[in-house]
């Protein structure tokens, strides 16, 4: 059982620092500063969105420390819809076989967001500068091949496959995973990528009979729904679905007179195929001629974005960028890229501009600014009791006598059971906390949080 401490989130009330927060938030302006501990900062942005109950945007530095956040804040809330919105699996301008297990990742974050307008409860995205810098399909652009399929429409099978391809699902022979169909008869199977399980459409003639959901592992049916949503199964949008009139102006456009044979010679047989219909391996080298939009675009006005360490985030999108024009000016000297290439990604000064027309909560660990308006947090770090257990156990027994909460998460949670048995106290691992324990208590839990 995953680990589950949402019932703590509202001893954070009990902070006088956090309430004088939550004022600034709803009644200061768009730019708001907090000192937190680092290892307290999930906690935080969960305790926020359930005082709030607004869409949330968090933005981190590197790749790792985003996972890291996420993860974290699945232990801190159980019921907060949290979505990681994955790096690119490429460096700007490198052609390369798009990994699909990655690009569907990213896929699967913009279908919710794009459908999450009509859900009630606001979703909340952990992302990281690379992942945030990357240009996606226009949101307009993605709602608009997002439709619904209802038992009784009409609709012609060869049809609705048609446009299922042409919205990035591949065809297979048996659909194990999201992003794909399959054809038999008057059956069609479909993963949808908002969907936890694959459906299958029974046809009679041009009418939908029955969709039922189905086991991928087995292939079993488990059971029926009246209607099944469907979003794109690929960021690149425009050569698929786009105007062919459109679609050539664009690619016409390309110059290739700087380029080596070679280069020049695949550049005209991939933008042919990309006329026709079809994709090439290396289609993620050309979204930058067609995605133009950011993931703030399928996010409500409303949405608080979280800066965890703003310095760090600038700086990790400024190496990105110093990184990618030294790329470029390389495959630029070889004759491996066209003169006119746009860029693949947005700069951070770019970004800047739309993040400052959003509320924006900027995190710091340490208070490194003159800024009085900054509100500090007093989360203080765990004390280490590594290769101490006596003295960890009898220090418990001191901070028991003086009525003190403690809640232990380990990895370790039932030998310190035992070990504390052992010593009179006696406490029961758990794996999740349903209400927050009273005062002089000790709650063992399974699990693992940072510091």
């Amino acid at each position: 059982m995953a680990l589950n401490l949402t019932q703590l989130l509202n001893l954070i009330e009990e902070m006088p620092a956090y309430h004088r927060l939550i004022y600034g938030l709803e009644h200061g302006d768009s730019s708001t500063s907090a000192v937190v501990l680092e290892a307290a900062k999930p906690y935080l942005i969960a305790a926020l969105y359930h005082r709030r109950r607004l869409p949330m945007l968090i933005i981190t530095a590197q790749p790792e420390k985003a996972k890291r956040q996420y993860e974290q804040m699945q232990a801190w809330s159980a019921t907060m819809p949290l979505l990681l919105l994955p790096e690119p699996d490429a460096l700007p301008y490198q052609r390369i076989a798009s990994d699909r297990s990655s690009e569907l990742e990213r896929l699967q974050v913009l279908s919710y967001l794009a459908n999450s307008r009509s859900v009630a409860e606001p979703q909340v995205v952990v992302t990281s500068a690379p992942a945030l810098m990357q240009k996606t399909a226009a949101y307009t652009d993605f709602i608009a091949t997002c439709h619904t399929i209802e038992v009784g429409m009409e609709t012609d099978l060869f049809q609705l496959l048609s446009k299922w391809l042409a919205m990035g699902y591949r065809m297979e022979n048996v659909v194990e995973v999201p992003g794909t169909i399959s054809h038999r008869g008057g059956i069609v199977d479909i993963y949808p990528l908002t969907s936890e399980l694959p459906a299958r459409l029974e046809f009679f003639g041009n009418t939908i009979e029955t969709i039922r959901l189905f086991d991928p592992a087995n292939q079993r049916s488990l059971k029926p729904v009246p209607s099944l949503s469907v979003c794109t199964a690929t960021e690149l949008l425009s050569p698929l679905l786009g105007d062919r009139g459109k679609l050539e102006e664009v690619l016409n456009a390309i110059d290739l007179s700087n380029c080596n044979v070679e280069a020049s010679q695949q550049f005209k047989q991939e933008l042919a195929m990309l006329l026709e219909g079809q994709t090439p391996d290396s289609i993620r080298f050309y979204a930058p001629l067609f995605n133009q939009d950011t993931i703030l675009s399928y996010l409500p006005q409303d949405t608080l974005i979280v800066l965890d360490e703003p310095q760090s985030i600038r700086q990790a999108a400024e190496e990105l960028h110093t990184e990618a024009e030294e790329l470029c000016a390389e495959k630029l000297r070889n004759g491996e890229l066209p003169r006119n290439f746009p860029r693949p990604y947005f700069t951070w000064k770019e970004l800047e501009v739309n993040l400052e027309t959003r509320q924006h909560l900027a995190l710091t660990a340490w208070d490194t600014s003159d800024n009085e308006l900054s509100y500090h947090l007093g989360f203080t770090p765990a004390a280490s009791y590594a290769g101490r257990l006596p003295v960890f156990i009898k220090t418990v027994r001191q901070w028991l006598s003086q009525k003190c909460r403690l809640i232990l998460v380990s990895h370790q949670a039932s030998r310190l059971s035992e070990l504390f048995e052992a010593d009179d106290i006696i406490a029961s691992p758990l794996t999740e906390i349903k209400q927050v324990p009273p005062p002089g208590s000790l709650t063992l839990v399974q699990g693992s949080l940072d510091e």
